[in-house]
């Protein structure tokens, strides 16, 4: 703000608390949608969305109250900005104030408390119902109303209906900003006014289709777009920002409303990606409308002949050397199904990976989509890879058990353990074997390939022929 700005805003408020009296608008002004010339809304997926609203307003020269109608009714009022675009050093913000207060007729009693107003009552009298008007006056409305008729004070009075004379101040239809503004020259001005609102948000949703062979796939991901605001955003430049972006606010739980699935199907990409800050923003390519309490879904990608790579895993704990329920009988083993590729461009992938839910679908004999599993993802750069766990394997079973315990000294023993695994696909398989082994380790032998993953873990590659089977026979060595 200038200093001939600033100076002049300085003038006006001390001539008004000089007049001792508040600062007062000479004119009254209400925007509502239909002044709207652009809206933007940039939504995060961390449950908030900024707006920017530019509408087309006529300000008289003076003191105007502005009424800014059509918003979101979770604004949140401490991120509230108004700025002449076409005019910004003319227009100056005295105040601000978010109105909540809305038009009910519970509300309605309260404004009109110390106030006279009409009860109409149906009055029966020779089979016939007339309107006997009552005028009263509203002495309390706490547990009950209380009101005094002419000289008579009366409570549990009923009444058909109430008739108001006007509507109070400060009691609005819907959710309004309002700017006492200063402006020193009329005419047209575009203003943008933004915000931040909660309760809108986004999360990617993607879809696997796994060829026959298994080893190539398509992937489809869709953005999946919730707007309970409270208002609708229509015809909106659309951005998403993805990333674990940092806020600093208490979260109220509020009650789910009835939502309407929407779809928005395209061929080709729709969304432009870049870089900002720590994130990644991607901007829809044409407008699009954003109803209130409505799940919208949109396309984000579409890439076809993804190589893929499965793997079965073994994942070995702690509590599996030994067992006390059944002593001497092996446990069994579950065999996990993991699907791995490349978030590459030469993997047919070409965008940065928002987190989301990846579902998996293979077809069956006839041709027909069936779920295979489902696996969330966390944001995934360029050239990393995904790694989805999408459930157990039903015709490979592993069994593990404990062979030999030797203690060589006071701070060293050895063990022995095997692991069967029975294959009854008609393929041969691959099995990776992940054991945790504590202490200060050294393998002393191996049936099968293995190499160190950690500092106490250790992985085997087992291969297991078609409707085979194959042990894994292990000893190690520890220290501690």
């Amino acid at each position: 703000m200038s200093k001939r700005t600033a100076l002049q805003v300085i003038v006006l408020f001390v001539a008004l608390v000089a007049a001792g009296a508040p600062a007062r608008a000479q004119t009254t002004l209400t925007s509502t949608e239909q002044d709207q010339k652009d809206l933007a809304v940039t939504v995060y997926n961390s449950n908030v969305a900024l707006v920017r609203d530019v509408r087309k307003v006529r300000f008289p020269a003076g003191t105007i109250d502005l009424r800014f109608m059509d918003i979101a009714a979770q604004v949140n009022p401490a991120t509230v900005h108004i700025v002449s675009l076409t005019a910004p050093k003319d227009l100056t913000v005295l105040e601000q104030n978010y109105e909540y207060d809305l038009l009910s007729p519970q509300k309605l009693l309260q404004k009109y408390v110390g106030r006279e107003l009409t009860l109409v009552r149906m009055v029966t009298e020779n089979n016939s119902t007339k309107e006997v008007p009552v005028k009263a006056t509203l002495l309390a409305y706490n547990e009950g109303p209380v009101w005094k008729v002419g000289d008579q004070i009366i409570t549990g009075m009923g009444a058909d209906r109430y008739v108001f004379p006007d509507l109070p101040e400060n009691l609005y239809s819907k959710p309004t900003l309002v700017w006492l503004l200063d402006n020193r020259k009329a005419g047209e001005q575009n203003v943008e006014a933004s915000y931040l609102t909660n309760e809108v948000n986004w999360n990617a949703d993607y879809v696997l289709t796994v060829g026959p062979d298994q080893k190539a796939a398509d992937l489809n991901g869709w953005v999946t777009l919730v707007n309970h605001s409270g208002t609708a955003f229509r015809n909106a430049q659309l951005q998403l920002v993805a990333g674990e972006l940092h806020r600093v606010y208490e979260r109220v739980a509020r009650p789910m409303a009835a939502m309407a699935m929407k779809a928005e199907v395209a061929g080709a990409a729709q969304f432009a990606q870049e870089p900002i800050s720590e994130y990644h923003l991607y901007t829809l390519d044409r407008r699009t409308n954003i109803q209130n309490n409505e799940s919208k879904q949109i396309s984000l990608l579409a890439a076809t002949g993804l190589s893929i790579q499965k793997i079965f895993q073994v994942d070995g704990q702690q509590y599996y050397y030994q067992n006390p329920q059944s002593p001497g009988a092996p446990i069994k083993d579950p065999v996990k199904v993991h699907l791995k590729f490349k978030n590459s461009e030469a993997n047919a992938l070409w965008i940065p990976l928002p987190a989301g839910t990846v579902r998996v679908y293979q077809g069956d004999s006839k041709g027909r989509l069936q779920f295979i599993g489902e696996d969330r993802i966390n944001h995934t750069p360029k050239d990393e890879t995904l790694d989805l766990y999408i459930g157990n394997a039903f015709d490979v079973v592993a069994e593990r058990k404990q062979t030999d315990y030797q203690r060589l000294g006071s701070r060293t023993v050895e063990m022995a353990y095997e692991i069967a695994i029975r294959n009854h696909k008609p393929e041969a398989i691959t099995v990776l074997v992940n054991e945790p082994i504590g202490g200060d380790w050294t393998i002393v032998e191996a049936s099968h390939k293995w190499e160190k993953t950690a500092a106490f873990a250790a992985r085997f590659t087992v291969p297991v022929d078609a409707n085979g089977e194959a042990t894994l026979r292990y000893r190690v060595r520890v220290r501690w």
